[in-house]
């Protein structure tokens, strides 16, 4: 006779959450050159902190400008109260409250522009850190477990004016050496990338470099790529980003011209449309994180063929349990998955560290804007890279902790920068007035 045996679930007593606490910060930013313009001296990110009522807490950490702020405080009475276990219910409160988003309103910026994913990707992140402490087990293994030991990253070059950032606006240092003077130094031109990618490597240990393009006409980023292999040889992968600023028929003009040099060409044209187009024109396998950027337009992509590989973002895509998700659908459907990234700090690097190490498929090293930032917000420093790679953290939950006199020092740090939001078309006007973004430029 068959007996019935009871599932035994775990006791979230005193797992409800308590409390939420929002912080926003400024980082120090380099000037950096992309499509939108020009990074401003600091970048905004919110640092999410959920209490719960056995004083746990978990944290998180996201883009931060003043609607998503203002979201996530409208956000604490719903979610005060709930189990950080009942994620699934958690979402659906978000989204009764704030409505579901459509593709359209990321926005054609370089950035991300919605406010539900990222709202949701802090509180999910928060909650798995939690859960993590409460069971003992890192986050990899709340994502189905470790499948890689260590999650290798690749080298993020920039075009850029000169200075660091912060306080230092467009002032260099001429002491400063090595990578923290590539950091520093003017890149606008092939040259210069060659010696950024160098130092970058050489610090670092990157086996394989990114260029984000879309800022010079396309012939100077084609060189700039041309310079880097001549630099490296044919055994490191180069990828180039012109952030969908180019027309079809010049993606498909100087694409040609780099079918041989590139691992991927991410993003030359803007929309589904042009980069299937581009796609069956071309051999070099094509990379998305501006045509195909939610689940809803999944199946367009794939009746389309409109890229190979689909760089997730948790912070864009609704979090690592959602991204976990997206990774089995590209499986199924043929299709690569690699990492997106923007200016960061710890507690985000340690979460695609935990996401990348539990993916079942990881072809091509993630995209980190780590090195390029200075600040940190964690109490074990900033993390090192070990042949451009950022190892598995095995303690509970993400693995880090707030350090709370850089966590003040760097919400002083908004409060005294005046900024609210991200605006590269304002803070490249103070370079080259009248500038204006155009979502396709050549």
């Amino acid at each position: 006779m068959h007996r019935k045996t009871q599932t035994r679930l775990p006791d979230t007593t005193g797992l409800a959450i308590r409390d939420i606490t929002i912080t926003p910060i400024a980082i120090v930013d380099p000037p950096l050159l992309n499509a939108g313009g020009l990074h401003a001296p600091y970048a905004l990110r919110t640092i999410v902190e959920l209490v719960t009522e056995d004083n746990i807490t978990g944290i998180s950490e996201i883009p931060g400008n003043d609607g998503i702020n203002a979201a996530l405080e409208s956000a604490r009475d719903l979610v005060a109260g709930r189990d950080v276990f009942q994620l699934n219910g958690i979402r659906r409160i978000l989204e009764d409250h704030f409505g579901k988003e459509s593709a359209s309103q990321r926005g054609d910026a370089p950035w991300d522009q919605r406010k539900l994913i990222h709202i949701f990707s802090a509180i999910e992140v928060a909650c798995m850190d939690i859960i993590g402490k409460a069971t003992g087990r890192p986050v990899v293994d709340l994502l189905g477990g470790m499948m890689r030991e260590r999650v290798p990253f690749a080298a993020y070059l920039f075009y850029k004016y000169e200075g660091a950032g912060g306080k230092l606006g467009f002032d260099t240092d001429p002491q400063v050496r090595g990578w923290a003077a590539a950091r520093q130094a003017a890149a606008l031109d092939p040259d210069g990338i060659v010696d950024q990618a160098r130092s970058m490597c050489e610090t670092f240990g990157f086996q394989s470099i990114k260029l984000k393009g879309g800022v010079f006409e396309p012939g100077v980023e084609v060189d700039s790529i041309v310079a880097l292999r001549k630099a490296f040889g044919p055994g490191v992968p180069l990828r180039l980003d012109p952030n969908a600023l180019w027309k079809a028929e010049t993606a498909i003009e100087h694409g040609g011209k780099l079918e041989s040099l590139l691992e991927y060409l991410e993003d030359p044209v803007r929309g589904q449309e042009n980069m299937a187009k581009v796609r069956e024109a071309l051999s070099v396998p094509l990379a998305t994180n501006m045509c195909t950027t939610s689940f809803e337009e999944i199946p367009q992509s794939i009746a389309l063929g409109s890229e190979d590989i689909i760089l997730s973002d948790h912070h864009f895509w609704g979090g690592l349990r959602a991204s976990m998700e997206l990774s089995r659908i590209c499986e199924t459907f043929g299709r690569d998955l690699s990492m997106h990234s923007n200016s960061h700090l710890g507690i985000s690097l340690a979460a695609m560290v935990h996401l990348g190490a539990a993916l079942p498929q990881l072809s091509y090293a993630l995209d980190t804007h780590y090195p390029w930032q200075s600040d940190e917000v964690i109490t074990r420093g900033r993390f090192s890279f070990d042949d451009g790679a950022v190892e598995v953290l095995r303690e509970p939950g993400l693995g880090v902790e707030l350090d709370r006199d850089a966590l003040a020092r760097l919400h002083r740090n908004y409060l005294e920068s005046g900024l609210t939001r991200r605006d590269d078309e304002t803070e490249m006007q103070k370079v080259v007035p009248g500038w204006k973004f155009e979502p396709v430029r050549w």
